[in-house]
C-alpha cells in the first residue's frame, strides 16, 4: 500500500498562490482561475511519493533538504517529515529563493 502524506501549505505559499492569481487574473480571471487550479492539483499531487522531485540545488547553501517540483515556469519548495510535506514557497522560476 502506497504511504499517504498530509500537504500543508505555509502562509507563505498560500500568499504566493494569491500573488500569482492576481497576477495573471489582470489579464484574465478565467485564466488565473484555470493556472491556480492546476498549480494546487501538482501540490497536492505530493501526497504520494514526494521524494520523486529532486533537491534544490540552494540546499548547499541553507543547509537544507528541500525538493522542488517545477509546474510550467513556477518552482514549488517543499519539505518532507515523516507524514507530511510542508508546501514552502510557490516562486516563479526566474526569481531567487530566499530563506
Amino acid at each position: 500500500m502506497t504511504k499517504k502524506y498530509k500537504v500543508n501549505l505555509t502562509q507563505h505559499a498560500q500568499n504566493d498562490l494569491e500573488r500569482i492569481f492576481y497576477y495573471i487574473a489582470a489579464d484574465s480571471i478565467s485564466n488565473a482561475a484555470n493556472f491556480v487550479l492546476e498549480l494546487e492539483k501538482k501540490v497536492y499531487s505530493l501526497d504520494t511519493f514526494p521524494e520523486r522531485q529532486p533537491l534544490i540545488p540552494e540546499n548547499e547553501f541553507f543547509g537544507t533538504d528541500y525538493r522542488h517540483l517545477i509546474y510550467k515556469k513556477y518552482r514549488i519548495v517543499y519539505r518532507i517529515t515523516e507524514s507530511s510535506v510542508f508546501i514552502l514557497r510557490i516562486i516563479h522560476g526566474a526569481k531567487p529563493l530566499q530563506q
